[in-house]
């Protein structure tokens, strides 16, 4: 069964680059109105958008920011009228430390956007989706947000919330007409993995050492598993927290 979006609205943060920029076309392709939003625009992307001959907005927006996130989504229905789906994606990193090194500063940089974010990203989507009386929202967690990982504690403990607010949100709105699920990526190539390593080859054969299959996953990878759980075929599928990964390997 093919999978169409015609006529249907998505947001897609953290949509500039990477995973979100995959997925943003992957939607467009598809024939979805695509909402992309990111606090940086890419012109690469947007040209790429612009080639899949379907409609789509770029919005600055800092998904850390309540009054960002509300007008973000203000300007959405403002300009298409509704909203259908959602992919969460946007997230940083933040420094590399042991958690007794972990800045103040650091913490909260990382908590604001990536677990704050993605609830009040939630908290404006889900109000907009249900007028539809029907829709799909996947957040961006991380395989960092099912098992631990050593020098990245904001980080992992963003991401493990980003779970438990995935199966909270999924249970309120079950009933509803809402599936929210998450994704959580193992290593993917992306500018994300070039940061961390400092594209050091040394550093990138130890990451690549963590997936069994022995190799980085790719953004359209998790892409077409976003698409997956927005579309009708997982139409039983919510509250998941979908491992999307090489079989991770950990102590």
């Amino acid at each position: 069964m093919e999978t169409t979006f015609r006529n249907k609205v998505v947001v897609v943060t953290g949509g500039s680059s990477g995973i979100g920029k995959a997925t943003a076309l992957s939607f467009a392709q598809k024939g979805a109105t695509v909402v992309l939003v990111d606090w940086i625009e890419n012109s690469e992307t947007m040209s790429l958008l612009k080639k899949t001959g379907e409609k789509f907005l770029f919005i600055k927006c800092d998904v850390s920011k309540e009054s960002d996130v509300k007008a973000m989504i203000e300007k959405t229905i403002e300009t298409f009228g509704r909203l259908d789906y959602a992919f969460n994606n946007a997230g940083i990193e933040g420094k590399s430390a042991p958690t007794q090194d972990c800045t103040e500063e650091n913490w909260d940089k990382v908590i604001g956007i990536n677990q704050k974010g993605i609830w009040l990203c939630m908290k404006y989507e889900i109000p907009e989706i249900l007028k539809q009386g029907k829709g799909a929202i996947v957040n961006c967690a991380s395989v960092a947000g099912l098992v631990g990982f050593a020098g990245l504690p904001a980080y992992v403990a963003s991401k493990h919330a980003v779970v438990g607010l995935t199966k909270t949100a999924a249970l309120e709105n079950a009933k509803l007409g809402i599936r929210i699920n998450a994704v959580c990526p193992g290593v993917i190539a992306t500018p994300m993995i070039d940061r961390l390593t400092q594209n050091n080859k040394e550093a990138k054969k130890q990451f690549v050492g963590l997936e069994p299959v022995g190799r980085f996953g790719q953004p359209q990878e998790i892409a077409n598993a976003v698409i997956w759980l927005c579309s009708d075929q997982a139409s039983f599928v919510t509250g998941h927290a979908m491992a999307v990964d090489g079989g991770f390997v950990t102590q």
